[in-house]
């Protein structure tokens, strides 16, 4: 939930979409459980960058300097909560996340975000091969393409873990 993602078109409005994940980040708070705030983000000129060889190139575009910016909504506070800064679409591979979760026995994780297909699928499929118990916040989570995010809803994400809506999981805190 960075500014930077926000700004891009989704097919479900992102203020929407920012209000259950800070639902979600205010529950888990009151209830001492951690939260883990996630943003994507480059060296200058971006030399972190992946750059696969692909029949679809990832848009190009000029980065604004406030791209990885966490929405202040999310009131991110570096004492309490985990930050990962990626630098591709999963949050493990080379972050320091899995350590994190381990040194805190956490074993279930509540995944949310933009985008449904990219960064929330990347991140689930991780979490399932590192043996984590997985809740998908449905109402949490949109995506740029209708297709894509019905498909990690309705067949990716009930193999590997449990769909519900924010309601729901904060009714089982």
């Amino acid at each position: 939930m960075q500014r930077g993602i926000m700004a891009r078109p989704t097919i479900h409005p992102t203020t929407s979409v920012l209000a259950q994940v800070v639902t979600l980040v205010d529950a888990f708070r009151e209830h001492f459980h951690p939260v883990v705030l996630v943003n994507v983000g480059f060296s200058i000129g971006a030399p972190d960058m992946l750059r696969p060889r692909a029949d679809v190139k990832a848009p190009v575009a000029e980065v604004p300097a406030d791209f990885s910016e966490l929405m202040p909504e999310l009131r991110a506070n570096d004492a309490t909560d985990i930050l990962v800064t990626k630098r591709q679409w999963g949050a493990f591979y080379g972050t320091d996340l899995d350590l994190q979760l381990r040194r805190r026995r956490v074993t279930g994780i509540v995944l949310c975000g933009i985008s449904t297909s990219i960064g929330v699928e990347s991140t689930a499929r991780a979490a399932f091969e590192h043996g984590y118990n997985l809740t998908f916040a449905s109402d949490a989570m949109t995506d740029m393409s209708a297709e894509a995010h019905e498909n990690a809803l309705t067949r990716i994400f009930p193999r590997i873990g449990e769909v519900d809506t924010t309601a729901a999981i904060i009714g089982k805190l």
